[in-house]
């Protein structure tokens, strides 16, 4: 797959989605639209029709070490991404991962092909986030800076990603542990480096995402259940030749 207008390297742009979500089909392609990229979609995992249990989502240890259990929908969404990642790898391309609930603000373009121009500055870099974190700014652009994030923004709705950083994130996740936004931050675990550019040239459409939903009851671990936690992944991390969640 290639970007038009002579981009270099190579631009893949990849639309997860559910095959029946005609109507963000709709809106994905008329925010799309707007650019010069040639993209298409790619048919997101419903995880609500999945057959439990599923061999990649260890659901005991899942419930000790990380302290609950993943939905339906997250367990979807990662395996989504994942098949994204392997057609970065096939085609040895950049690239460009969307969820389908996004905006492309003014700057989105300018962005792409600055990063683009740009390659060994970076292995993913986030385009969109759902919280403000504290931040270093490592290169000024034109229209953004690239930064580092010093805590997790949260979000997985866009982001770049070179093939050689895919291959890393395939080989890591073939136990699915954690939800796929946190799994792109955890460089404890894979080694890649998450960076960001901001102003973030995408944003969200403030609808609920129908591959990823993050239950707004699930309460942080207190108390008993997280010494529990911590006792887990301390007897993971000694004993374990690959722990999920290393210091």
């Amino acid at each position: 797959m290639q970007a038009i207008n002579s981009l270099k390297p190579l631009l893949q742009v990849l639309v997860i989605s559910l095959e029946q979500s005609l109507s963000r089909r709709e809106k994905a392609t008329a925010e799309l639209s707007k650019t010069p990229f040639v993209w298409s979609f790619l048919n997101a995992v419903d995880g609500r029709k999945l057959s439990y249990p599923i061999p990649a989502y260890p659901a005991g240890k899942v419930k000790r070490l990380l302290g609950f259990d993943l939905t339906p929908n997250e367990i979807g969404c990662f395996l989504s991404h994942r098949a994204a990642w392997e057609e970065c790898i096939a085609n040895q391309t950049p690239t460009l991962v969307f969820e389908d609930d996004f905006l492309l603000l003014p700057h989105f373009v300018d962005c792409v092909e600055q990063l683009l121009n740009h390659p060994k500055d970076w292995q993913i870099v986030r385009l969109q986030a759902l919280l403000e974190t504290p931040s270093e700014q490592l290169k000024a652009f034109e229209h953004f800076d690239l930064i580092r994030n010093h805590a997790d923004p949260l979000g997985a709705t866009a982001y770049l990603i070179q093939p050689a950083a895919a291959e890393v994130l395939l080989a890591y996740s073939r136990e699915i542990y954690e939800p796929l936004d946190h799994f792109l931050e955890h460089q404890s675990k894979h080694g890649q480096v998450c960076l960001a550019a901001k102003p973030y040239p995408v944003d969200i459409t403030k609808v609920v995402s129908t591959i990823a939903d993050r239950p707004n009851d699930r309460k942080p671990i207190k108390g008993f259940a997280k010494n529990l936690r911590s006792f887990y992944r301390w007897m993971d991390r000694t004993f374990a030749k690959d722990p999920w969640f290393p210091k």
